[in-house]
């Protein structure tokens, strides 16, 4: 199996999906799914697979930027106005995508030059070209000066090479550790930032006063006891286990194929008022880095100073004032 811990396009459903034109809370029409297996994951043999917590942040990812391992944003490129009009236009008329035309080099909206396409994304006659949602994704790295990203900012000291980190205990499978690792170690890894600031804060983490942000790995945060992957099962789950207070799940298949379930796929509510993440035990682990001032808002700082104590749940972390 390929490593866990790799997301760079959009993770497939489980199910075959279907949309309906009413409105959800992100646009004017819900994908919802069907109770029909995904031919998919059906290939790729999901019943073998490892299911892991799909986390309710922002994705970033790991790799080299002007020579050193740096944190990198999501940033997918989009088609401006115009461009958009037409797509949404012909989707209308054909119920697809299939058959658009796109000119990659007008119709879209400049991005930054550091910006990368993501992996995998295809390319035409030298350019980059978008999905079946009329979006290349991609990444934008995440410089200390840049203040659209000072929350991914926050997770990371380049100056000693550590980001914040959230994942199980090596200790104890029934608590989460919070820890420096070092971004060489993460290297050409995809993670999640989840906190204060990021996506409404589903976790209940930090305050506005306060706000505490962490990376958490693709694929670090597994379910211990996931039901079958049968529909009716997976609605019991979600609604009536305790350790199914999460956003949904990511299966990893045995050949590295990825696929998902979302609440809002089944039509449940999310965020839950207590989630199973933001109720589970957590120690802090961050030990002397040789960053002893709580400067530019860093995380590693301000943790640095816990670094030993432990809360009987992550929405009950509190940075020393």
């Amino acid at each position: 199996m390929r490593r866990l811990g790799f997301v760079q396009q959009k993770i497939p459903c489980v199910f075959v999906t279907d949309v309906r034109e009413e409105p959800s809370r992100k646009r004017q029409c819900q994908v919802v799914a069907t109770e029909r297996m995904n031919p998919v994951a059906l290939e790729a043999n999901v019943d073998c697979s490892l299911a892991t917590e799909k986390l309710d942040g922002t994705c970033c990812y790991v790799t080299l930027y002007k020579g050193q391992p740096f944190l990198w944003a999501r940033l997918d490129r989009k088609p401006n106005k115009h461009a958009e009009r037409r797509f949404k236009k012909h989707q209308h008329a054909h119920r697809s995508c299939h058959g658009f035309t796109w000119n990659v080099e007008e119709d879209f909206k400049t991005v930054p030059d550091a910006w990368i396409p993501a992996h995998k994304v295809k390319h035409v006659d030298g350019f980059p070209v978008p999905d079946e949602h009329g979006h290349i994704p991609g990444w934008v790295p995440v410089e200390k000066d840049n203040k659209q990203y000072c929350w991914h900012s926050s997770v990371v000291d380049y100056q000693v090479g550590q980001a914040l980190v959230l994942g199980p205990s090596a200790d104890d499978k029934d608590e989460l550790e919070i820890t420096a690792v070092s971004l060489a170690d993460l290297q050409e890894q995809t993670l999640e930032l989840i906190g204060t600031n990021i996506n409404g804060n589903a976790y209940g983490l930090g305050s506005k006063k306060q706000p505490i942000h962490f990376l958490v790995s693709h694929g670090g945060i597994c379910i211990r006891n996931p039901p079958p992957v049968e529909f009716q099962q997976l609605c019991s789950w979600f609604q009536k286990s305790p350790e199914g207070k999460v956003e949904g799940i990511v299966w990893h298949c045995p050949d590295g194929t990825l696929v998902k379930i979302h609440r809002h796929h089944l039509g449940l509510r999310w965020p839950e008022d207590d989630t199973c993440l933001g109720n589970t035990p957590v120690v802090v682990r961050v030990p002397e880095n040789g960053t002893n001032d709580a400067h530019d808002n860093n995380m590693l700082a301000f943790f640095l100073a816990l670094n030993g104590r432990r809360f009987s749940r992550l929405r009950d972390v509190q940075l020393e004032p």
